[in-house]
């Protein structure tokens, strides 16, 4: 086999592998530390002192007393940009967004020079897997500071996950030199440089991939994902097992044995390892989108609603989640409720025939016929082009796969 042909087996089919949440949390400790700088020392003495001990709750997690400490330097230094830059910080690690980017803008306003500012802000939208709007501020810290590796690489994930894959090469080919030695880089360049035709960048790094993969624990759940997006669920489960024998705490390895047992309809077995990365992951939404999923095959309503309402907590934008309520909804004779729900899948996917007929059938309940009646058609007709979708993903990759949106791990 031709080594561009293995990139396709073995890299194109597979999501990338977990990565820690540590680069963002220095991200944010840069760009804090940056901006602190950028608006000039408070002129009182105990104001100075109020804001060294806020970066000191920061650093140590203790967000409410960092909090408080900010507050008061704004309200003796209301230019203070540090304290701005310090409270989106905290907004951002309590996933409040809209707060996050509000007190970001406002610190950017006050230092438009400080790129880590920028930096941050661009690492809201991402964590809201709004990678469009990601872009730009991505664009601008990578001009400003050509040098930082983590600018580069989030700014590649972003033009990757936005279809923008010659972009993404052009991005993410000069950091090689720091980020060769990782797994989850080599997959986006490589997958990045197959879709834009840049078969030297793509050979290289399937060679690199090999040789540094074999006989990982990261290895084999890269492999089990190929096989899983294959369909190849045997085969998938052998090379998922044989990365959680190599570190049972590996994240995403328990989660896609999960996706391996739930598509051979073996429920119990798909909960226990959901729930199981669950325990190593408890903020990842996917795993309680598809416990809700998993509940309801089980028919065990109540924990299926749980577990829809926990995903939808860690990110509201999850369509499917929205669905799987809707449905539980509609099982229970709540039409209202559901019809709610299934709006909001909508609002998300448009297009998509299962939410449309769900709504069908909802509004015919609700005795609204007319409506239902165009919802029943609208899915109809979405139903050929969901099934040539569904063609496009089983070659693409469609499974749920959080390894893809995990924030780059820089050396």
């Amino acid at each position: 086999m031709k080594c561009g042909d293995k990139l396709r087996v073995v890299v194109l089919a597979v999501g990338l592998i977990a990565i820690a949440a540590a680069t963002a949390d220095a991200a944010e400790r840069s760009a804090a530390g940056q901006a602190a700088h950028s608006g000039g020392a408070p002129a009182a003495q105990d104001v100075a002192g109020l804001f060294a001990e806020g970066e000191a709750d920061l650093r140590a997690g203790e967000l409410d007393r960092a909090g408080v400490a900010f507050r008061k330097v704004l309200v003796a230094d209301p230019g203070a940009v540090g304290a701005y830059a310090n409270l989106g910080v905290i907004a951002m690690r309590r996933q409040q967004w809209g707060q996050a980017l509000e007190l970001l803008q406002k610190a950017e306003q006050l230092a438009p020079g400080v790129a880590g500012i920028r930096l941050n802000i661009g690492l809201v939208y991402y964590r809201q897997n709004d990678f469009h709007a990601a872009i730009a501020p991505f664009e601008s810290v990578v001009r400003d500071q050509p040098a930082s590796v983590q600018a580069h690489y989030l700014l590649g994930l972003c033009y990757f996950f936005t279809e923008r894959y010659g972009d993404a090469v052009t991005v993410l080919d000069p950091v090689w030199p720091a980020e060769s030695g990782d797994l989850n880089y080599l997959y986006v360049l490589g997958n990045a440089a197959n879709k834009a035709g840049q078969s030297d960048v793509e050979e290289r790094a399937l060679t690199r991939f090999v040789e540094l993969g074999q006989n990982t624990a990261e290895y084999h759940l890269l492999m089990g994902k190929a096989a899983l997006n294959r369909e190849e669920n045997d085969k998938a489960i052998a090379e998922l097992q044989e990365a959680a024998g190599l570190d049972a705490r590996l994240p995403f390895v328990h989660f896609n044995l999960g996706l391996a047992y739930l598509a051979r309809a073996d429920f119990e077995k798909a909960r226990d390892e959901f729930l199981q990365d669950a325990a190593i992951e408890p903020d990842v939404a996917f795993n309680y989108d598809r416990l809700g999923v998993v509940y309801a095959y089980l028919q065990d309503e109540a924990k299926a609603e749980q577990n829809f309402k926990q995903a939808l907590r860690l990110d509201a934008h999850l369509s499917s989640s929205y669905f799987g309520l809707a449905r539980v909804y509609q099982r229970s004779g709540k039409f209202s409720q559901a019809l709610d729900a299934v709006d909001s899948a909508l609002r998300m996917d448009a297009d998509n025939a299962n939410y449309h007929n769900l709504r069908g059938q909802v509004l015919a309940r609700l005795g609204r016929t007319q409506e239902a009646q165009k919802e029943m058609a609208a899915a109809t007709g979405l139903l050929n082009a969901s099934r040539e979708r569904r063609h496009n993903e089983l070659n693409e990759g469609a499974l749920p796969q959080p390894e893809l949106t995990a924030e780059p791990k820089t050396q």
